[in-house]
């Protein structure tokens, strides 16, 4: 779908057809914005379908082959790791040759491209993509559809955008709506797709860029409907019985924190893999290989310790393969069912089963991602999510702790939401993605406040989310909201301050006694003032330079003569927004700050470079 629309985009006729679009973006940009986010939203849509096909044909494939070989040769044990191993040697080959940006899980390298690059993503990365992550978990690879399927719509966005030649700030936008588009079509979830770029990707909650956004998530919805013919959830729950009781909150904070360490946990080894197998002397095309081997090992280990434990079939059936591999959504719709808790004799290896699970999705998770393997992480904190909450919530009724109508299956519901927050820090797009893919509002409110507990502590245990770690060790910082929502709550008191000089300086004072200043203080730029102490203008260090170039004339200049009157001043009750945008306009290295009685009477000087050195530490501290 991309390379289709690439290659028309690239034709003579339509040249012609984008210059005039072009100069009609330009006129008007909200209207065609609107209008261009729709046609993202449907091309998105339709790749979104093909490549849920195409994934969905792919694992049915290798379930079939696995069957057919061991029905032929008895025990097929030493397939589980063989076939995502060839899954994995085909992903390593193409991304190495193709795109080596399409591995791993998709959503930083668009978070860099929207950071660093303008929006600017090459279509062949969305193609690589689509073909590298069918074969890493179509072939039994820990990942989910998410991460491919919005570099997909990231990519359909950023090339139409740069093709009809849109203006670069509107690029970015654009690339939204194809990321809202993607999530959306692959999860029936046009609100959380709009979140999702918006809080994750965008972090720009302005009108302009959220109505082009809702548009695309929209059209991409309507269109998946079209095509495939239903409107339901993918994780359809029925809670019929379930009512939210007071009763309930303490064990629900409870999970929240629980969620809140096993997301510290999923985001902690994903980081650390990625360390250890980039600093692996190892092909890169024999780096996912080697994850698919330890994972195939993982799973053999797995498969005989749960057949050891009784545990009353809380995992159901799921064929030969281990049930963490894969993207897991059978055992996801396993857990979200009332009827698989069932108390019986083997509770407690239900327990065991599931709480190992956690780890064993983790590690599995780990190895095939941070390798160099194709996928999303989305899937498996679902996953995660799930297995924590629903091993909380059968030991709850084995203690005799579950309020009356409710089910080990409700806690599992809210445990996707909790991890997915706490690993994202976007608590309202787990929020909302919960209630869609689920459509149970009965639980409504224990996602709320589980993913609230969760993300608020993971933000104290862990500086970066998922997406963000990856970037932050590359020298990439995200902003959030635009920035402007930081600057905004700053106060300039906050700000390390350069101290003036005791000696002050008065328009009459000739030129030669701010170079002796300088020399002794290193000051850039000196405040002036009258004989009463007050702020009458500036000096700034650029035009003291400029006066050096003819030295002849220094004994004979005076302050007065390079003192600028037009330069702005700050006090310290000012935020740093004001600050930035008085900077922005005065094209100055220094601003003089004033006390704030009204007296005008110079303090410090405040430099461009303390203020963003105060700007980063705020986002350091989140």
């Amino acid at each position: 779908m991309i390379a289709i629309v690439s290659s028309f985009l690239m034709t003579t006729n339509s040249r012609q057809i984008l210059r005039k679009a072009a100069g009609w973006v330009h006129d008007h940009p909200d209207g065609w914005l609107n209008m261009i986010g729709a046609a993202i939203g449907v091309l998105t849509a339709v790749g979104a379908v093909l490549f849920a096909k195409g994934l969905l044909a792919v694992e049915h494939w290798t379930e079939g082959l696995q069957d057919e070989i061991s029905a032929g040769m008895g025990s097929g044990w030493w397939l589980i790791p063989l076939i995502p191993m060839v899954g994995a040697l085909l992903t390593g080959l193409i991304v190495y040759f193709f795109a080596r940006e399409a591995g791993g899980h998709g959503v930083p390298q668009v978070l860099d491209a929207i950071v660093r690059k303008g929006g600017a993503i090459p279509a062949k990365t969305g193609v690589v993509k689509v073909i590298a992550s069918i074969c890493t978990v179509g072939t039994g690879g820990s990942g989910g559809a998410e991460g491919p399927i919005v570099q997909i719509g990231a990519v359909t966005g950023s090339v139409i955008a740069r093709r009809l030649g849109v203006p670069r700030r509107h690029v970015i936008t654009l690339l939204g709506c194809g990321a809202a588009a993607g999530i959306s079509s692959i999860f029936n979830a046009p609100i959380a797709g709009v979140f999702f770029a918006l809080e994750i990707l965008l972090r720009d909650f302005s009108l302009k860029t959220f109505m082009p956004i809702v548009i695309a998530s929209v059209f991409a919805t309507a269109m998946t409907q079209v095509i495939l013919g239903d409107n339901e959830a993918i994780f359809a729950t029925h809670l019929p019985n379930y009512v939210f009781s007071a009763f309930e909150l303490p064990s629900y904070i409870v999970l929240g924190l629980l969620c809140a360490c096993g997301a510290w946990l999923f985001t902690i080894c994903i980081e650390r893999g990625e360390a250890v197998f980039g600093r692996m002397r190892l092909h890169p095309i024999l780096k996912p290989v080697l994850g698919a081997f330890l994972l195939g090992i993982l799973g053999i280990i797995g498969m005989n310790l749960f057949a050891m434990i009784e545990n009353g079939n809380i995992l159901g059936d799921h064929g030969a393969n281990p049930s963490f591999f894969g993207n897991g959504y059978s055992v996801i719709t396993h857990l979200l069912d009332p009827a698989t808790y069932i108390e019986g004799e083997f509770m407690w290896g239900a327990i065991a089963v599931l709480g190992l699970l956690v780890f064993a999705k983790i590690l599995a998770t780990t190895f095939t991602l941070s390798s160099g393997g194709s996928g999303g992480v989305f899937a498996p904190s679902l996953f995660t999510g799930a297995t924590i909450g629903g091993t909380f919530g059968l030991l709850l009724d084995k203690l005799g702790l579950i309020a009356e109508g409710s089910s080990p299956a409700s806690y599992a519901l809210v445990g996707m939401a909790a991890v997915v927050a706490g690993t994202t820090f976007a608590p309202m797009t787990a929020i909302l993605i919960l209630f869609e893919i689920t459509r149970e509002p009965r639980v409504l409110g224990p996602i709320m406040l589980a993913a609230i507990v969760s993300t608020s502590l993971t933000r104290k245990l862990m500086p970066d989310s998922i997406y963000t770690a990856k970037l932050r060790r590359a020298g990439v910082r995200i902003g959030t909201s635009r920035d402007l929502s930081v600057l905004r709550h700053v106060p300039v008191a906050s700000v390390k301050y350069d101290a003036l000089p005791r000696e002050p300086v008065y328009a009459s004072d000739p030129l030669s006694k701010l170079i002796t200043l300088h020399a002794h203080h290193n000051v850039p730029d000196f405040p002036v003032i009258d004989h009463e102490g007050h702020y009458i203008g500036m000096v700034t260090g650029s035009d003291m330079r400029t006066a050096l170039i003819d030295r002849e004339a220094i004994p004979l200049l005076l302050v007065a003569e390079l003192m600028r009157t037009d330069i702005p001043t700050i006090t310290a009750d000012e935020h740093l927004d004001t600050v930035m945008e008085k900077f922005t306009k005065s094209d100055v290295s220094s601003l003089c700050l004033l006390d704030q009685f009204g007296q005008m009477n110079p303090i410090a000087l405040i430099t461009r470079e303390k203020v963003m050195v105060r700007y980063n530490d705020v986002l350091d501290e989140g």
